[in-house]
């Protein structure tokens, strides 16, 4: 799939060394066809690291995406240039009169904070309320499932003494959910977190269903019935050494850091993990952009033709 992104992207680059078809403006304009419209809400501090992330994960369909990437304020990144934030990203408050066929937010490091002691708690749920009638298709991904599950549905999450990282056996359970179509028995997917919702706590919701889930890691996936929510709790767009990167990243801090499991072969620290999700990962984003996006979204995107194909919102 041709994804279309700023001419001057970092992400561009590496991308284009892994042999990955990205589309620069220059190139698209000349393309006389109705690309989908997705838009990016980064929130996490390493924005450059999780655009390549997602790019990646969004980069094998036949169809052409238009991305924007978001962000809630005008607050600064330590580990982002503001020059990046301030040509690449647009303020939400900016775009909020806009409609997009699909929209992705990310997770963040907020995992031991109550939702509302988050600094941009308000702001996060009205981008929650306002992507119910503006978006197709709208994916959270980690803590913003989490936070989005607790928004819509009062599903509040527990948290775990000990960090759940590594890298965990899944399996779908319904052989006819589009979004997992084509996936293998048994599949890998890294996980990195300490919340996690009880699965009977999503069986409560009438409007929800589990379609994966891993024994050690719980419900990966949860969809609303009329397509406009998935929540995904796991990692599948993180590159071989995130969980390494994390993981030292962790030690600097504390002397009590269990390793990734299933990560490192022999779970020696020292050998160089093995990536065995990527091959899901796209899937999944090609599936979701294809059944939950591209296939329902209306040609003309504005907030009435959003809301008529999504009668049944039940949020």
């Amino acid at each position: 799939m041709p994804i279309k992104i700023p001419d001057q992207l970092p992400a561009l680059q590496v991308l284009d060394n892994e042999n990955i078809f990205v589309m620069s403006e220059h190139r698209a304009i000349n393309q006389d066809i109705r690309p989908m419209e997705v838009a990016i809400l980064n929130l996490m501090p390493n924005k450059i690291e999780t655009e390549v992330q997602i790019c990646r994960m969004l980069s094998n369909t036949p169809l052409q995406i238009n991305i924007e990437f978001v962000r809630i304020n005008t607050a600064e990144s330590k580990h982002t240039p503001k020059e990046h934030l301030d040509n690449f990203y647009r303020l939400f408050d900016d775009i909020k009169e806009k409609q997009y066929d699909g929209l992705i937010i990310t997770g963040a490091p907020l995992a031991l904070l109550d939702y509302e002691k988050v600094t941009f708690w308000d702001k996060i749920c009205e981008v929650f309320d306002w992507a119910e009638k503006n978006v197709t298709s709208t994916m959270f991904s980690c803590w913003a499932a989490h936070a989005a599950l607790y928004h819509h549905y009062g599903l509040n999450r527990h948290l775990r003494t000990e960090k759940l990282s590594g890298v965990y056996l899944h399996s779908p359970l319904d052989v006819k959910e589009e979004l997992t179509r084509g996936f293998e028995d048994f599949f890998h997917v890294p996980h990195s977190r300490f919340g996690y919702i009880d699965k009977a706590d999503y069986l409560s919701v009438p409007n929800l269903n589990v379609v994966a889930e891993s024994p050690e890691a719980g419900v990966y996936l949860a969809v609303s019935k009329n397509k406009q929510q998935v929540y995904l709790t796991g990692h599948p767009e993180y590159d071989a050494t995130t969980l390494d990167d994390e993981f030292k990243r962790d030690l600097k801090t504390s002397n009590n850091v269990m390793i990734p499991k299933n990560y490192y072969p022999d779970n020696n620290v020292k050998k160089q993990p093995i990536c065995n999700w990527k091959s899901h990962g796209s899937l999944l984003f090609t599936n979701w952009l294809n059944y939950y996006v591209y296939q329902i979204t209306p040609y003309q995107l504005d907030a009435n033709n959003i809301q008529a194909i999504h009668p049944s919102n039940q949020s």
